[in-house]
């Protein structure tokens, strides 16, 4: 399609997603999780430590918990986008507060946009997403082909 330049990744029609959310957030995201529990329970849900056990303890929704952000949790779900494991990323963000493992939030974030996976950062973003036609269908998208890449990158230095 784009010579070679990017690839097609499929994402299936049961989704992969990554539950977030700042602490100020939480109970947004708890909130938004029951309002939408019909959808979100038929996907695989995952997040970040408390957030992951507050949803569980909650809601009732299954979700698998990996380590709280500050501790490497963000760094947990972008490893697994890159592994092509996640599909989609929820993650309530607070604008307003100053988080001390911000590096990592923006590593998350940037990882999320190479691989082309839809992200969420409001609840309004949240509700479009969760909503759109694609939540059950597989979906096609384009990334990088970074074999590639790193071949011509090597070659051109």
């Amino acid at each position: 399609m784009f010579e070679n330049e990017y690839i097609s990744l499929t994402l299936p029609k049961q989704k992969n997603i990554a539950l977030i959310a700042h602490d100020s957030k939480k109970h947004d995201m708890i909130e938004w999780c029951r309002n939408n529990a019909a959808i979100l329970s038929r996907h695989f849900l995952c997040g970040t430590g408390t957030t992951a056990r507050m949803i569980a303890e909650q809601t009732g929704l299954p979700i698998r918990g990996f380590n709280s952000g500050p501790l490497g949790g963000d760094q947990q779900i972008g490893a697994r986008i890159v592994e092509g494991k996640i599909d989609l990323v929820i993650f309530f963000s607070d604008p307003l507060e100053a988080q001390p493992h911000d590096p990592d939030v923006k590593a998350l974030l940037r990882i999320a946009q190479v691989y082309d996976i839809p992200i969420a950062n409001n609840r309004a973003t949240a509700d479009f997403l969760i909503t759109s036609e694609f939540m059950n269908t597989e979906y096609t998208h384009y990334v990088v082909n970074f074999k590639k890449n790193i071949e011509d990158r090597a070659r051109d230095l």
